[in-house]
C-alpha cells in the first residue's frame, strides 16, 4: 500500500500561498527571498525526496504551473521530475502533455484511495492546497514534510484550514537545512 506524504513550503504563520511571486499575491515570493544557502539546501532535500518516491500526486493547477517549468530544464532534480510517474487529479485536464503523466478523473476520494492501494512506497504531494485539504479531510495523508520559511506574512493561504476533525500528529524527523530552515516530518496518528 502506498503512503501519501504532504510535501510543502510553509511559512512560520503557515502560508502556502504564491511562494514564487508567480501569481500577484501582495506577499507572494517569499520563496526566493531567502539566501542561497537556503535555495540550495531546499534543491537537495526536494532531489531526496523525489528520487524516494514511488509517484507524484497533484492537483491540476500545481501540476500545469509545474509542468510549464520543468521539461525545459536540466539536471538529476529535472531528470527525475520529468522521469518520475505523476498523477493529476483534475475534472478538466483532457490531454497531460507532461512525461509519464496519467489523469485520475471522477472522486477525488475514491481515486487516490485506490491509487494508494495500487502502488507501494510514497505518493509524494507537492504543492496542491486545494487537494491536500481534501486528503486530510478524509484521512488519506499519512505523513507531512514542512520545509518553515522564516516569515511571518499575517495573511495568504494556509497549509491548514478549518478542518472537519482534529488531525494528531506526531513529530518523526527535525533538522536545519541551509542557513535557517527547519525541515519538519510528522506522522499521522491514527487510533490502533
Amino acid at each position: 500500500m502506498g503512503k501519501i506524504v504532504v510535501s510543502e513550503n510553509v511559512t512560520l504563520d503557515g502560508v502556502v500561498q504564491d511562494p514564487t511571486g508567480d501569481e500577484g499575491f501582495k506577499h507572494g515570493g517569499w520563496f526566493v527571498q531567502v539566501g542561497p544557502n537556503d535555495r540550495e539546501a531546499f534543491y537537495k532535500a526536494a532531489l531526496d525526496e523525489v528520487l524516494g518516491a514511488e509517484a507524484l500526486l497533484l492537483g491540476r493547477r500545481s501540476y500545469e504551473f509545474l509542468a510549464t517549468r520543468w521539461p525545459s530544464r536540466t539536471g538529476e532534480l529535472a531528470d527525475r521530475m520529468n522521469s518520475v510517474p505523476k498523477y493529476v487529479v483534475s475534472s478538466t485536464l483532457e490531454d497531460p502533455e507532461w512525461k509519464n503523466s496519467t489523469v485520475l478523473r471522477g472522486n477525488a476520494v475514491t481515486e487516490v484511495s485506490k491509487l494508494k492501494e495500487r502502488l507501494n512506497g510514497e505518493i509524494v504531494v507537492p504543492a496542491s492546497l486545494q487537494l491536500v485539504h481534501t486528503l486530510i479531510d478524509n484521512d488519506l495523508v499519512d505523513e507531512l514534510r514542512l520545509m518553515v520559511y522564516p516569515f511571518v506574512l499575517g495573511s495568504g493561504e494556509r497549509l491548514f484550514h478549518e478542518t472537519t476533525d482534529k488531525l494528531p500528529l506526531r513529530l518523526v524527523a527535525n533538522r536545519i537545512v541551509g542557513d535557517d530552515l527547519p525541515y519538519v516530518i510528522y506522522e499521522v496518528v491514527r487510533a490502533a
